[in-house]
């Protein structure tokens, strides 16, 4: 992972930090462990390269394969908890635009927090959020996106996908986040 590239986005703070992780259990708990004692920076970003625990919505696990994208961004954004009404919807609006602008692929939003590539999973979205008197201390935004997994285990083989499995290309992991986080960054300065 060419983690310059990634810091070079054109972003104010989003992706000029990033913590690298070969393996670790998972980067949205390491996250929100950091979060809470408020000892990571504004738009930090922890990427690894696979994760062992990886977790998805309602506990869920996310596999996370070699060649794809295990990220996660903390956020200290000075509002109140009701501006995040629609930001999981957003955030993968943000991704499905991203992917289109970079490749001229059209993935499908499965609410609340999906994306599909030809009818199977390719990325899902974890955001979680600390509140005190309805004001935000900290935000959590995971994302698992599958760039060039080739094989998927016999349980999910018939529901997930990636980027290379469906088209025989390889993608830059790199620029996927770089597009990404642009237009968090851009979708959050507006928000909030």
């Amino acid at each position: 992972m060419n983690l310059e590239m990634i810091k070079q986005a054109n972003t104010q703070y989003i992706g000029k930090e990033i913590l690298y992780y070969l393996e670790i259990e998972s980067t949205h708990k390491k996250a929100e462990e950091l979060a809470k004692k408020k000892s990571i920076k504004n738009g930090t970003l922890l990427i690894a390269e696979k994760q062992t625990a990886g977790i998805g919505t309602k506990g869920r696990s996310w596999y996370t394969g070699e060649e794809n994208i295990a990220m996660t961004m903390v956020l200290y954004p000075n509002n109140n908890i009701e501006s995040l009404k629609n930001l999981t919807i957003e955030l993968a609006q943000a991704m499905k635009e991203s992917i289109k602008e970079l490749y001229g692929y059209d993935l499908i939003i499965k609410e609340p927090n999906d994306l599909l590539f030809h009818n199977k999973k390719i990325s899902g979205i974890l955001t979680q959020c600390a509140s005190q008197e309805g004001k935000i201390r900290y935000l959590i935004i995971s994302i698992g996106f599958n760039v060039n997994e080739e094989k998927f285990s016999k349980d999910i083989e018939k529901i997930a996908t990636s980027l290379q499995k469906e088209t025989n290309k390889l993608f830059s992991r790199e620029e996927i986040i770089q597009k990404w986080i642009e237009k968090v960054e851009k979708m959050i300065n507006t928000n909030f």
